[in-house]
Formats: structure tokens, sequence, C-alpha cells
């Protein structure tokens, strides 16, 4: 298992928490400088799947500083709620959400991603922006998002990926394992932070081996969309009616 700290012997979700509280006031800027902006494209693209499905309710899992809850206000959803185990994401975001006087349509609290506290069959659908790489127990997590989705919903997944063809593989491996880190260590002060990110990249199973999974959960019209020659991929699943 590919955790933040290799010297601790927390578990993977407490280092993740703590890696996450440890960075937050400089994550945004980093998310953005680090991706050269790419990642709000990444965004828009896969909220647009959710659009004309009818999304009512919306649970936003990992929603850090609620950047893909934003987001996804403009499929005009009543309800959004968005969880993290990080204190000092959600403080980032609540401020944000504040600011954008958006806090009567966006909520944001403390939960575990693998025991969320919400009864069964309570959304419409769920969204999970480069956070299912980060699960302990990926299986868990998946199956406990299904449990809190209605029949029908949607599960909508954003995370990274390994490009797999010429030239976009190797310049993804360079720059992951020489300028991400470097940058990371420079700006967020937490070096461990951005090297787990392409660590965790690595070894999270990717493309087709995440759709086997998504599918042996429960998951049903499962898709899955690489974006920018593979740096990052969509998954949408949808629970059975």
């Amino acid at each position: 298992m590919v955790v933040p700290y290799k010297n601790q012997s927390q578990g993977k979700k407490e280092q993740v928490a703590e890696m996450f509280n440890s960075i937050s006031p400089k994550y945004d800027f980093l998310n953005h400088l680090l991706s050269g902006g790419i990642d709000i494209i990444w965004r828009k693209k896969a909220i647009n799947l959710l659009k004309n499905k009818g999304i009512k309710s919306l649970l936003d899992i990992a929603t850090g500083t609620g950047d893909f809850a934003i987001e996804a206000l403009k499929i005009q959803p009543e309800k959004i709620i968005g969880v993290d185990i990080s204190q000092g994401m959600l403080d980032v975001g609540i401020e944000k959400i504040k600011k954008l006087g958006l806090q009567d349509k966006i909520h944001l609290q403390l939960g575990d991603s693998e025991k969320l506290p919400f009864s069964d069959q309570s959304f419409d659908a769920i969204t999970v922006s480069f956070g299912v790489r980060n699960y302990e127990n990926l299986e868990k997590g998946l199956s406990d998002m299904l449990r809190v989705l209605k029949p029908g919903g949607y599960c909508l997944i954003l995370e990274f990926s390994n490009p797999r063809t010429f030239p976009m593989k190797q310049l993804y491996a360079f720059y992951s394992k020489f300028i991400l880190p470097l940058l990371g260590k420079m700006i967020s002060k937490d070096p461990a932070a951005y090297t787990y990110l392409p660590e965790s990249v690595q070894a999270f199973p990717d493309g087709q081996n995440f759709l086997d999974i998504f599918h042996h959960v429960g998951y049903e019209n499962t898709q899955w969309i690489p974006m920018t020659g593979g740096i990052c991929s969509i998954y949408l699943g949808q629970k059975s009616k």
C-alpha cells in the first residue's frame, strides 16, 4: 500500500488526512499550477456527463476545497453535500463557498468515504475528483458509495491515470519523477505530499483494471474516458434500477 509518510505507523487514511491538512493552504494554487490549469477543463468535461439526467441530490466525496462541488452547480441539483477526511481542506472550501455566496446550495462536512454518514439510497449522483486512489480500501469505498446511491443513480469519478503511449508516457514519467516533487516541495513545504502523488497514481488500478473493480462491486453501464493522452480518466457507472 502506497502511503504519504513511509516512516509512520499510522494507516493510510490517517496519513492522507494529515497530508491534506498540511498542504491545504497551498492546495488550490498547486493544483492549478502543476496541471497547467487543465484540471479545470477536466472537471467541466466530467460534470457535463451528468447533464439532463435529472440529478436533484448530489454527494461529492473527497470534496477537498469544493471545486468539483462548485462545478456541479451547472447541472442544477437541488442539494449538494461535500465530504472529506481533511478538516484543513474543508476549512478552505467552506471559506471559498462563503465568498462565492453559495453556502445555501453547498454544504461541506467531515466524512469517511468508506463509511459514509448517510442513509441507503440518499443521492441521485455521487462524484469524486482525484480522491479514489487515496482510499485505504478501494472496494469498500466504492461499495459504500453504491449503498447511498438511489436506484438508477450515477457514480462519476475523475482520477489521474498512467499514459500508455509515446510520447505522453515518457513526458509524464519525467514530469512526475522530477518536476512535480520539486515544485510541490518548494511551495507546499511538505515533500512527502508530492512524492506520494505520482507514487499513488502509478500504483492505482486505472483504465480497464478500474472498470473491472467498478463492475465487480456492482456498478452497471460503466464507461472509461481517457483524457489528455491518458494523464487523467473519467469513469462513469450506474446503480441498477
